[in-house]
């Protein structure tokens, strides 16, 4: 089993980190393929805007009429002469439509971008001598760690009215975060791809959980039908033994071994309708079909009742149970039956887990806790660990203290302490450190 359990693990492990891995670099993939075609897009856009100014620049206005011009002096003339640029024809308004227009037309209307036009004054470089700027171009220029700067020469066709007599110019455009822009294009592409991921991390956390449930429940099934079988084996060998005796001559002449073993017969048959009766309110309190009785009781009074039931058996040993009822108020809504076995319990368990070499020595106290009583049980017994700690509300659970039988029971009277003292709207914390002992510490609201 423990070995199939680690194959399967280790298998599914391998398939979710191949799965990510994939998942990566399908993503990494995608956005590049996407980034390339925002790219070719927006290029398609800039040329074709390109290409009309371009063309526009190509051709003289028709400013005048040739009679008026005839009139003007020579100099305004040749001013006339020269072709005006694109950054004199058109605004900065006219430009920026003429851009969105083509950015729209190829399915890149939500592009953002900034564009600035220069013109040139000799072969050696472009200087700003005139030129439409948008207000934040400046910014985006020069950030070109999250932009994409593209540069297009405005240069009047070959053979065309205006080739040599206007200077040539450039429109740069900026195309502001590229790559947030792909990210966003595809956002629910990769949030989809992320949510499946994380589906199947999860599903893998499920499944690893419940094998280990599974796992768990096994060994708590098993641990349980051992102790079961040798909580009722034990009284059945000495019922039967009993049972031999009694068929002996010397036993029926005799009233008084007759008596002995019939008594003995008769506390093994209570001991067995015990440990049924036990089991069977475990499956009571599985079907939360345990019905409490409410009524006033005074803490204070169980504790001493509860106190002078386990004093032979303490006596027994060398040891002693102390009380400190410190609390000034002890009245509580519980019921008897179950208020009581649920205290019992823990004092139970106290002289069960004592320490073979150490005489049990058992403190209970109480103390005001707002508007709960703080009832404190405290031993000197074997204690537990952080493990065993974690999990002795756990029905069937049982620490493991060496011998498996060296201490009786299911394992369920800590699981029904528990039940208990949620059905009485308390609450109930266990402290304990190896070889020094146990606290359980439980709070239960008093009687408004």
């Amino acid at each position: 089993m423990k070995k199939i359990f680690t194959s399967i693990t280790i298998l599914i492990t391998l398939s979710l980190m191949g799965i990510i891995i994939i998942q990566v670099s399908w993503i990494k993939n995608m956005l590049l393929i996407k980034k390339e075609q925002v790219r070719d897009q927006v290029n398609m856009a800039m040329y074709e805007v390109v290409e009309e100014l371009v063309e526009e620049k190509s051709k003289f206005p028709s400013l005048v009429s040739p009679k008026i011009m005839s009139e003007w002096p020579r100099d305004q003339l040749l001013n006339l002469m020269r072709a005006p640029t694109i950054s004199q024809r058109y605004s900065v308004m006219d430009i920026h439509k003429k851009l969105r227009r083509s950015f729209e037309k190829h399915s890149q209307a939500h592009t953002n971008f900034e564009f600035a036009i220069i013109s040139s004054t000799n072969t050696f470089g472009y200087e700003m001598v005139s030129g439409k700027f948008e207000q934040s171009y400046d910014k985006a220029v020069n950030d070109t760690l999250h932009n994409w700067v593209a540069v297009w020469p405005l240069v009047s066709l070959s053979g065309s009215e205006t080739e040599s007599l206007s200077p040539d110019e450039r429109l740069i455009i900026v195309i502001s975060d590229l790559q947030d822009y792909v990210l966003r294009s595809l956002g629910w592409m990769i949030a989809g791809a992320i949510l499946f991921t994380l589906t199947i991390i999860a599903a893998f956390y499920l499944t690893v959980r419940t094998l280990l449930r599974q796992k768990k429940l096994s060994e708590i099934k098993s641990d349980f039908i051992n102790n079961m079988t040798h909580e009722l084996k034990t009284p059945l060998a000495t019922i039967s033994l009993a049972v031999d005796a009694i068929r002996n001559e010397k036993v029926i002449n005799d009233r008084n071994k007759l008596m002995y073993f019939s008594s003995i017969i008769k506390d093994e048959n209570k001991r067995m309708n015990k440990q049924v009766e036990t089991i069977l309110q475990a499956a009571l309190l599985d079907k939360d079909a345990i019905q409490i009785n409410p009524r006033p009781l005074h803490v204070h009074t169980v504790l001493e009742n509860i106190r002078e039931n386990f004093e032979l058996q303490l006596n027994e040993r060398g040891g002693k149970a102390m009380l400190d009822l410190q609390a000034t108020q002890d009245l509580v809504n519980g019921d008897d039956v179950h208020f009581t076995n649920m205290l019992s319990n823990l004092v139970d368990n106290a002289v069960k887990y004592s320490r073979e070499e150490v005489p049990p020595i058992i403190k209970i106290s109480t103390q005001a806790a707002g508007k709960n009583i703080r009832i404190r049980i405290e031993d000197n017994g074997i204690g537990m660990n952080k493990e065993t700690l974690a999990r002795i509300f756990e029905k069937f659970y049982r620490a493991h203290t060496g011998n498996v039988h060296n201490v009786k029971g299911f394992g369920l009277g800590l699981s029904y302490v528990k039940s208990m003292v949620d059905a009485h709207k308390g609450k109930i914390k266990a402290e304990s450190t190896p070889g020094k002992g146990s606290i359980f510490t439980v709070d239960i609201p008093l009687k408004s």
